[in-house]
């Protein structure tokens, strides 16, 4: 998908491919339940949480995959050995079919992230 011009993450899940809109809403429910105090925003035209002003979290439909941005090395680190495997870059973890959304382990990054700030890459 090329970068979205929504105005809020609503407009966004209404522009993504209907095969991946159920996996992303269900991703942005994870995000909104375990990331509290964090502002829901749109930035780089995605969804992305914030807190005090930081994007730490956000997703996106990319055009092969489904992208989750973890923003901070310290919960990356944390999690090196569940992540050993995955496809992921610096921090981004990619799932190729919405199927592959490991939603208990993008949980568990979650609440690390919520737990305490930390530096954002």
């Amino acid at each position: 998908m090329v970068r979205s011009g929504a105005e809020d993450v609503d407009g966004y899940l209404t522009e993504v491919p209907e095969e991946r809109r159920e996996t992303l809403a269900r991703l942005r429910q994870l995000c909104r339940a375990e990331l509290g105090g964090f502002d829901e925003v749109m930035a780089y035209g995605m969804p992305a949480y914030e807190r005090d002003g930081a994007a730490e979290i956000a997703f996106a439909s990319q055009k092969q995959y489904i992208s989750f941005y973890l923003m901070r090395g310290d919960v990356r680190e944390a999690f090196e050995e569940r992540l050993a495997g995955q496809d992921m870059g610096k921090g981004c973890l990619r799932f190729r079919k919405p199927e592959q959304v490991d939603f208990d382990l993008v949980r568990d990054l979650l609440r690390a992230t919520a737990a305490a700030p930390g530096k954002i890459c």
